[in-house]
């Protein structure tokens, strides 16, 4: 019987099933398993398609793929640039760029006819906060390198504008903001994602139960095609763009301000000239 047939009778993909390897608390002994296993297999996909790519690479005759390829890097590069100014961390692009090829082969793995109960690594929100936490993480960590501790300290007191006791007052609105950086960050990608085989799941399926003959399951697969090419490959693509965009934004946010407060210390005790 067809895999989209059997389709109908499948639960819908709601939950993650996990496994217990100790007798301690859930968070520390509870495993997914499945996602562990998709994760680890677009991790290998990911870094075998960069080898393969980096071996056809040719300096004096690129081809049509190496050709993208650099203009992602270049793209990448200029966005940091832009965001960050001339002095931007090292570990950035590389971030960025794997970022950015990981969650689109994980994504496009769905193009493949994986069997049930195999499901794209970024349909679990495990996966997508992981990633979230190191971007945060990271881009934190980089904040208090340029600014020192006070300074980042300091920093959640803006708007500089306003008296003292008003900015105090705005703390915790900005301490809000920089923790809700890695929620949505999670929580969009994996909301894509996973409504996209939710969506998959209602066309197989709902349209595969009417009992019309061979009319329902054409219509079915029809559906199914166009909604992946749609879902997969569109929006699979557009979701590891923004991911791979906020990172470098949220690292540009992180020096928000520093060159400017640089210069300013420096005129203030730059010496008086005649």
């Amino acid at each position: 019987m067809s895999p989209i047939y059997l389709a109908a009778f499948e639960p819908p993909p709601v939950t993650h099933p996990t496994v217990n390897f100790c007798a301690g608390p859930d968070i520390l002994c509870q495993v997914d398993y499945l996602s562990l296993i998709a994760s680890l297999v677009s991790i290998v996909v990911t870094i075998a398609f960069v080898l393969w790519v980096a071996s056809k690479a040719e300096s004096r005759k690129p081809g049509k793929l190496q050709m993208v390829f650099e203009l992602v890097f270049g793209y990448a590069r200029q966005q940091i640039r832009d965001s960050l100014g001339e002095d931007p961390p090292a570990f950035l692009l590389p971030l960025a760029l794997t970022i950015f090829f990981y969650i689109l082969i994980a994504n496009w793995i769905d193009f493949l006819p994986i069997p049930h109960p195999y499901a794209p690594a970024n349909t679990d929100l495990n996966q997508t906060a992981a990633m979230a936490l190191v971007v945060f993480v990271l881009a934190q960590g980089y904040s208090i390198r340029v600014r020192g501790f006070g300074g980042y300290l300091h920093h959640l007191t803006r708007p500089f504008e306003l008296p003292i006791w008003a900015r105090i007052l705005f703390v915790p609105l900005n301490v809000i903001e920089e923790l809700a950086k890695p929620l949505t960050l999670s929580l969009r990608l994996f909301g894509n994602i996973f409504g996209g085989i939710v969506m998959l799941w209602v066309l197989t399926a709902l349209l595969t139960a009417i009992p019309l003959g061979p009319v329902p399951y054409v219509v079915s697969v029809i559906l199914v095609a166009a909604w992946k090419l749609f879902d997969v490959l569109l929006i699979g693509t557009i979701q590891a763009f923004i991911f791979f965009l906020l990172t470098i934004i949220y690292f540009g946010m992180a020096r928000e301000g520093v060159d400017e407060e640089h210069h300013g210390g420096a005129r203030q005790h730059a010496p008086a000239t005649t």
